[in-house]
């Protein structure tokens, strides 16, 4: 299924590999290695997501 979602990287991404991915969908945040996008997802409840990105600077 993770070939069929519409991947992003963060805009603060430095361009050396160091990052996530990530790909949204209704019911599911989808994450990855960007340096290894053929290896499982992460896969968390938008609430999840949400209450995570809540406890960053």
């Amino acid at each position: 299924m993770s070939t069929d979602l519409h991947w992003s990287k963060s805009s603060y991404s430095d361009g050396e590999g160091e990052c996530l991915e990530i790909a949204l969908t209704p019911t599911t945040i989808h994450i990855r290695d960007s340096k290894s996008p053929t290896t499982p997802t992460v896969q968390v409840t938008p609430t999840t997501w949400t209450a995570f990105l809540n406890t960053l600077p």
